[in-house]
């Protein structure tokens, strides 16, 4: 087992590759309570087309299949999973991004029992054609429910101004049709062909012996059997620069519009150095404009333009990336007109060293801050771990960026093709 101490945070990672491939994270924290745990397989929405374990042809599922596959695996032929961590007194849940699948539980006992728990029920699927029509009912509920809400409609119609080709536009759940479409079969492929211990990460946090943890792990994955995984032939489509449309408006029952300026950040696959430091900046970067002490803040605020709804949010994933800037609006011309003139203006700015140090500082406080979380470490952790970089050296990272590094970002941030526009107005 492999051990690495980080001086500059005072946290030490224990980490084994298994023989079936399975990476295991191990963050023991023996002066807290509570422990948290995630099985995470590096298999989201936008995975629709692949090429399945050992077969030579390339298919596409149907939208929604990685979200839908998420929900029954807590269906087993005689019993709900959720029961089993309730008997052991864990909090367990589970969720679907756009690039991974993750199943997790937090408890303050019997956590190896929970840990055995979580393994098991992942790597044992169960699907009968009769829970899997069932199934379609429930999620055909949730997905009805999210097109009733504005936020998400808002995010998702913005993602569908920018991106043209990339799966991220279409709705993680799915549509009701394309849940219909589902089988068993599907299921069943999809499952075999990602979840995969070579295509997974086990992260463990909190109060637990190192080695014990480990010789569970060990012993609960050498009891079961698996196949030696070639890589996985995935497809994603091109993405053109440009967004795929300047404005997309939809019509619902709201009291206010609801606008979104969205930034096209990616439309290339990043990894490790050059990653980090994307994703770094751009956050850095929104944050110096639009956070409560930026300029463009208050440039917004005292003009009237935004109010205590206004929001940004940034996200870089391997294959795709983008920025959302929002909120509600009495006037949703004036404030996206306004949103895209600071933003294009950014070409001719010049952030100067002292702004930048400042900048850094405050971006390694929130860094910190946020390390106080078991469950923030463990999704942060797994989301850098699959593109190559550890999360626990960002720190590092961000003090060896320079002014010159930013400011030769800002010159070529934001173009008018990359910028898409999103309104939610009343009927």
């Amino acid at each position: 087992m492999d051990k690495k101490q980080y001086t500059h945070i005072e946290e030490t990672l224990y980490h084994r590759k298994l023989d079936n491939g399975l990476s295991v994270f191990l963050l023991p924290r023996p002066q807290m309570s509570k422990t948290y745990a995630i099985f995470s397989t590096n298999y989201g929405s936008i995975d629709r087309t692949f090429v399945p374990i050992g077969e030579s042809e390339q298919i596409t599922v149907p939208d929604g299949i990685a979200h839908f596959l998420e929900h029954k695996l807590f269906e087993k032929k005689d019993r709900d999973v959720f029961a089993d961590f309730g008997k052991n007194g864990a909090s367990a849940n589970a969720y679907t991004s756009f690039t991974k699948t993750a199943y997790l539980f937090s408890a303050t006992a019997n956590v190896e029992e929970n840990v055995k728990i979580l393994l098991d029920f992942v790597q044992d699927p169960y699907f009968s054609e009769e829970s899997v029509e069932k199934e379609k009912g429930i999620i055909g509920q949730e997905i009805k429910m999210y097109d009733d809400q504005p936020d998400w409609q808002s995010f998702m119609g913005t993602l569908k101004s920018l991106f043209q080709e990339t799966p991220v536009n279409i709705d993680i759940a799915g549509t009701v049709e394309s849940i219909n479409e589902i089988t068993k079969d599907d299921l069943y492929t999809c499952y075999n062909t990602f979840y995969h211990p070579e295509n997974m990460t086990l992260f463990i946090a909190g109060k637990f012996d190192p080695d014990d943890m480990m010789q569970l792990i060990e012993d609960n994955q050498r009891s079961k059997s698996f196949e030696k995984l070639e890589e996985i032939q995935r497809d994603y489509p091109k993405e053109p620069i440009e967004v795929a449309k300047k404005e997309n408006n939809i019509v619902m029952p709201v009291s206010v519009a609801k606008c979104t300026v969205g930034i096209k950040e990616s439309t290339e696959e990043l990894k490790g150095e050059e990653f980090v430091k994307k994703d770094i900046l751009q956050d850095m970067i929104l944050t110096y404009y639009f956070s409560k002490s930026g300029q463009f803040y208050e440039e917004l605020y005292q003009e009237k333009i935004i109010d205590s709804s206004f929001y940004f949010e940034t996200n870089l994933e391997k294959s795709f990336g983008y920025s959302i800037l929002g909120g509600n609006s009495d006037n949703p011309d004036q404030f996206v007109s306004k949103l895209k003139e600071l933003l294009l203006s950014t070409t001719t700015h010049e952030i100067h060293e002292d702004d930048f140090e400042r900048m850094k500082r405050k971006k390694i406080g929130q860094l910190l801050r946020s390390m106080n979380s078991l469950e923030n470490i463990a999704s942060k952790y797994i989301h850098y771990h699959t593109v190559g970089v550890d999360y626990f050296e960002l720190i590092p990272m961000i003090q060896s960026l320079s002014v010159e590094d930013a400011n030769k970002f800002l010159k070529q941030w934001i173009t008018e093709e990359r910028l898409g526009v999103c309104k939610i107005v009343a009927e």
